[in-house]
This record gives C-alpha cells, sequence and structure tokens, in this order.
C-alpha cells in the first residue's frame, strides 16, 4: 500500500528539518506516538534507530522500530520499518514561497501478503486521516518555536 500527504509549513526547509529530526519530540506532534526514543549510538544519519511506542485507537500497544536508510538533510529522509510492519516512509521538505512543503509517502506491505493486503486496504482511510492530523500537528508545533 502507499499512502502519501502533503501540507505547507510556514518556515524554511531547515527549520522544517530540525523538527522532524527533534526524535523524542515527535511524540508532540505525531498522532499515533506515545513516545519516542533513540536506540542507536547516534542520533544522526544513515543507522540511525529508533523505538516507537504506538498508540492504537488512543492505546499504547507495541513498539516499533524504524531506521534510518535515507538521510539527505535538509530535504529528504526514509525510514525503514523494522518490526512486523514492513516497508518504508519518506520525508520531503520542498522549499516554496512561504517556507516549504511537507510530503510524507508511506509504502507499506503486512504480511501475510493476501491477509495483510485487505488488512491494509480496510486501514488505509483511517491511516490517511491519521498521518494528515500528525502533519498538522506537526505545523501546529512548529509555529511554537520562537525564530
Amino acid at each position: 500500500m502507499r499512502l502519501t500527504r502533503e501540507i505547507g509549513l510556514p518556515v524554511p526547509v531547515e527549520t522544517a528539518w530540525s523538527a522532524l529530526t527533534d526524535w523524542e519530540a515527535q511524540a508532540r506532534w505525531m498522532k499515533d506516538a506515545d513516545r519516542v526514543q533513540v536506540v542507536s549510538p547516534h542520533a544522526a544519519g544513515i543507522g540511525t534507530s529508533v523505538a516507537v511506542k504506538t498508540r492504537v485507537l488512543g492505546v499504547p500497544l507495541f513498539v516499533e522500530r524504524l531506521e534510518v536508510t535515507g538521510w539527505d538533510p535538509p530535504h529528504r529522509l526514509t525510514m525503514a520499518h523494522r518490526s512486523w510492519i514492513e516497508g518504508d516512509g519518506t520525508w520531503v521538505l520542498i522549499p516554496a514561497g512561504f517556507g516549504c512543503r511537507f510530503r510524507w509517502t508511506e509504502e507499506l506491505a503486512l504480511p501475510p501478503p493476501v491477509v495483510g493486503e485487505v488488512m491494509l486496504r480496510i486501514y488505509r482511510p483511517f491511516m490517511a486521516r491519521l498521518m494528515q492530523a500528525s502533519m498538522w500537528g506537526l505545523r501546529a508545533d512548529i509555529e511554537r518555536i520562537p525564530r
């Protein structure tokens, strides 16, 4: 399943990048993240790993491990899902006259293949709303940052 959402952010790409890669602060704006913790020896660049305590329907249910597999500051970040969810999430920041555009794409698979595909199709509308709400949360969080 592939899902993409986009939002305008009223800050330059460098400011947006800093907000996105402030791992522990992601729990403030990412609607399904209860807690985000860096679990690798380093917190920037390829190989950075984070553990995300993930909420389902508001209840923290499981920890998902994510690993940075693409790092092109301040424009592109790709993270691989390293848990029972498979696939990649990519964040792209594009300069724009008012600040920047933030594009978030998730390409996910859920085993077993046929059952997982059906489950992801059912989950897709909920995930789309969750991603969009998280992006609005990021925007609100960024707007509180003193400039």
